[in-house]
């Protein structure tokens, strides 16, 4: 049984077709790249697994559990939303953090808001304080991983766009996701700040983390993946290991995205 399992996602957006049956597979510490130009569906496809789109069709799994049905839609809380979506951490190209809040705070956020409504849930007692400071420290942890120990007190204005990317990083480590998405996460960055932020996704690998990375880095997809997936015009174009989309790549379409993306490497 895979763990994670899209099968037959479909969204459109008013007449335009942009998932038009996707299906695949992932084994759980897995490593996926979903890579194409941009219009082929990539983002779509990321934010539909997690309910940030919602498509006419299709099934999102994990370990076996359907998490999202869109064949038959149900009518879901607020509350069962966000439990179901805690599955899922999200790490986007614009970075998203609180710039009313320093880094640590950012991180600690979401944490706390958790462990408030969870113990409510369950009627027990909710000491805020030690609850923090115990998140604090996670946080702490996470973020010296990921190379900011140094800035917890910085707020987002203080720091470089590869910094703002890796806090985000460590905000989504924080909530400890069944899988890790990244959608672009270098897009929004300089050059030379690329390369801080690919080090850190790629020192995540060793630590067995599910990913699903929508990339335009073409060596870094083909470095760090366990699978690639080609899109084009909503659909698979070509799926299989690094080594077979980007070595023998079956498609002429997957061929000619290719051709062009690694010639300007």
């Amino acid at each position: 049984m895979a763990f994670l399992e899209v099968s037959h996602i479909r969204k459109s957006f008013g007449n335009t077709p942009v998932l038009q049956g996707i299906d695949f597979t992932l084994e759980k510490g897995q490593v996926l790249s979903l890579i194409g130009s941009s219009g082929s569906g990539k983002t779509t496809l990321l934010r539909s697994m997690n309910y940030l789109e919602i498509p006419q069709e299709g099934t999102v799994s994990l370990n076996g559990e359907i998490l999202f049905d869109y064949d038959h839609p149900a009518a879901l809380r607020d509350e069962e939303l966000r439990q179901k979506r805690l599955h899922f951490g999200m790490v986007f190209q614009s970075f998203n953090l609180f710039p009313q809040y320093n880094v640590l705070d950012n991180c600690t956020l979401a944490m706390d808001l958790l462990a408030k409504d969870q113990a409510k849930a369950a009627r027990q007692r909710f000491d805020q304080t030690a609850v923090h400071k115990a998140n604090q420290e996670i946080a702490k942890g996470i973020l010296d991983r990921v190379g900011l120990s140094a800035k917890l007190a910085n707020y987002p204005c203080e720091l470089s766009g590869g910094q703002c990317q890796r806090v985000a990083i460590a905000r989504a480590l924080c909530m400890k996701p069944d899988i890790l998405c990244f959608d672009e996460p270098t897009s929004a960055l300089d050059p030379e700040l690329t390369g801080e932020v690919l080090k850190v996704i790629k020192s995540l690998k060793s630590e067995d983390t599910t990913m699903v990375i929508v990339t335009h880095e073409m060596e870094f997809a083909r470095n760090v993946s366990d699978k690639v997936i080609f899109m084009a015009d909503g659909v698979i174009e070509e799926e299989g290991t690094p080594e077979e989309v980007f070595g023998n790549p079956k498609s002429p379409k997957t061929k000619s995205f290719l051709a062009k993306s690694l010639e300007s490497i």
